[in-house]
């Protein structure tokens, strides 16, 4: 079939109406957009295949994002800077105070932080990676909840209402927050929907929340915003951010630490 010119894809105002709908949200869902619209499921689809295919925005599983958003696989992720990774994660263990609970969300990150937290003992563990889990499984660390959920992907997530229904009931110390990307605000991005909102739960369950951020996701965007800037008290990288960035962080009141 013949890609749908770029000009009669534009003068249709529903997907007009859907392209400013993704570029304020940063990512749609098929069912929200159906749900907005009156359309159906299968119209929401094809909207997204006739805006993509005109280069006008990103198909994604479920939804849409802007054009430019790069969502690396979780085997190319763990290839990607350990060192750099490893660092973070002994900054944090180095930051925190002693004994704290702590929840560890997803992300190769967190995991390298999971490795140097499990060094020091004496926490109580809560998190939704499994690979962060075991991470503490060669250690005398009892205290490690792996909380309950259905399986979000390759990178051993769990996710669904049950994980953000578990968060609800705990009162956490500090929520160790990942991202994929910043907005120009200065508010960290990730492009799964069904994460951010256990990253929410948990940050609404903890006292404090401190942003990991390996240093080559400063200069990207993501699907979905997490949380405003302000939400964060720290932000841990293994580099400075850039200057933009950079200020829109320190005016939303968030710490800037270096590894």
């Amino acid at each position: 079939m013949d890609q749908p010119p770029e000009q009669d894809v534009a003068a249709n105002p529903r997907q007009q109406a859907i392209l400013r709908l993704v570029a304020e949200q940063g990512f749609a869902t098929i069912e929200a957009l159906a749900r907005r619209f009156g359309t159906s499921a299968q119209t929401a689809r094809r909207d997204i295949i006739q805006l993509s295919q005109a280069g006008l925005l990103q198909r994604f599983h479920g939804g849409a994002g802007p054009v430019g958003a790069v969502r690396l696989g979780y085997a190319e992720k763990r290839e990607r800077q350990p060192a750099a990774k490893s660092r973070i994660g002994t900054a944090l263990a180095a930051l925190l105070p002693p004994r704290q609970s702590l929840f560890l969300d997803v992300g190769t990150t967190v995991e390298a932080a999971a490795v140097a937290l499990a060094g020091r003992g004496g926490d109580r563990i809560f998190t939704n990676s499994m690979v962060a889990a075991l991470a503490f499984a060669r250690t005398e660390h009892p205290a490690v909840h792996v909380l309950p959920g259905r399986l979000g992907g390759g990178d051993g997530s769990l996710v669904g209402g049950e994980t953000a229904a578990a968060l609800a009931n705990l009162s956490l110390d500090v929520a160790v927050i990942a991202c994929s990307g910043f907005d120009a605000a200065g508010a960290p991005m990730d492009f799964d929907p069904e994460k951010v909102a256990i990253k929410r739960a948990a940050m609404a369950a903890a006292r404090m929340t401190v942003l990991l951020c390996q240093a080559e996701k400063f200069g990207r965007g993501a699907l979905v915003r997490v949380a405003p800037a302000q939400a964060f008290a720290t932000l841990l990288s293994d580099e400075p951010p850039p200057e933009k960035l950079r200020q829109a962080l320190l005016e939303a009141g968030v710490e800037l630490r270096l590894a």
